[in-house]
């Protein structure tokens, strides 16, 4: 029988992939990393619920303690970014060095099964020609989570499969119906577990971060207000400001070193291009020359055309076709071919 070590979050997602494997009759065990304290998936109430899903399926459920690794990789990592004025997207950040890895280290050291599966939206695949797994979009558009994957090298996608890859999310909830799961009828989780567990990530940020209140500027220096901590701003942000002006204003640049945040119109948040470093190169081997793709500097921002200019250091920039506003540091870029991740990175500071 074949083995295979699903996560488990506690989330109807995770156990509709755990109920498909085991009734594809998978040896299924059942893996929660504990990451925080508190409520919400991938904390206390989270493991509660996976186990019941266990017991619901008659699998073994096991939990790690991974907390530790989950203040360093991720709370220390977006408290820094904040601090220094740029946003910091810690998914794909956790899902590489907090998630998949760990998991398959104790997957195939702990429990001897080179396999594992979560409850993400995406695809893999095998290139027999390039010799390597690719990863590509989910069916459901919507859900689609390969943005937050493209960080994941060739043997962590080798050794992973997305049982929801080729679902709607309509139909994972009626499969758990189906399977009268435990989970059918949790509500979705919407922010991040960061946000979901303090309310807020400004809220998850004043437990770390004290108040340094400093101005804010136009792009001439003029002084239009204050603000009580740039780590309370974010590229292209408009609502909140406090500022009455004539005309809408955006957050177009967030100065750390002077305490400043800097404010313009549309226009003056638009570049023509960026520098990614940190590249991962998935569906395709690093290119020696520029390829044509479309790419996405935000989860929920529509792909849009580029040019991929691979550069020293294994930094690439990203020279687009349009100009495009509020490319945000410490985001993910990631670009495609069709549906198929060719790679991705983190914008640098402009």
């Amino acid at each position: 029988m074949k083995k295979v070590v699903v996560g488990l979050s506690g989330g109807v997602d995770s156990s509709v992939a755990a109920a498909i494997l085991h009734n594809q009759g998978y040896d299924v065990i059942g893996l929660t990393l504990w990451l925080m304290k508190g409520k919400g998936q991938c904390c206390s109430e989270g493991m509660i619920d996976a186990a019941q899903i266990c017991e619901q399926l008659g699998v073994p459920h096991e939990i790690v303690d991974i907390r530790d690794v989950f203040q360093t990789e991720i709370i220390d990592f977006v408290v820094t970014g904040y601090s220094a004025g740029i946003t910091p997207l810690p998914c794909s950040q956790c899902n590489k060095t907090v998630k998949f890895g760990p998991m398959v280290k104790y997957a195939r050291e702990k429990l001897e099964c080179d396999r594992i599966a979560t409850g993400h939206y995406a695809k893999i695949r095998y290139d027999e020609t390039s010799g390597r797994y690719q990863l590509l979009r989910a069916v459901d558009r919507n859900k689609d989570q390969s943005y937050f994957l493209y960080d994941l090298s060739q043997d962590l996608l080798g050794a992973s499969i997305f049982p929801l890859g080729e679902l709607n999310k309509t139909d994972t909830r009626r499969m758990a119906a189906e399977y009268d799961l435990k989970t059918a009828d949790k509500p979705e989780s919407q922010d991040l577990c960061l946000v979901e567990s303090n309310g807020s990530m400004r809220a998850f940020l004043d437990k770390y971060l004290a108040p340094k209140p400093g101005d804010i500027v136009d792009t001439t220096g003029k002084i239009l207000g204050q603000h009580d901590g740039v780590h309370h701003y974010t590229i292209g942000q408009r609502k909140g400001l406090g500022i009455a002006a004539p005309e809408a204003l955006y957050v177009i640049e967030l100065d750390a070193v002077n305490n400043r945040v800097v404010v313009g119109d549309r226009t003056k948040g638009t570049e023509a291009e960026c520098t990614v470093n940190r590249v991962n190169w998935v569906s395709i081997a690093e290119p020696a020359t520029p390829i044509r793709a479309e790419v996405q500097i935000r989860y929920r921002s529509q792909p849009v055309p580029v040019t991929v200019i691979p550069c020293e250091d294994s930094r690439v920039r990203l020279v687009f076709d349009e100009p495009q506003f509020s490319i945000t540091p410490g985001q993910a870029a990631v670009w495609y071919e069709g549906d198929k991740v060719l790679g991705g990175g983190i914008i640098e500071q402009f």
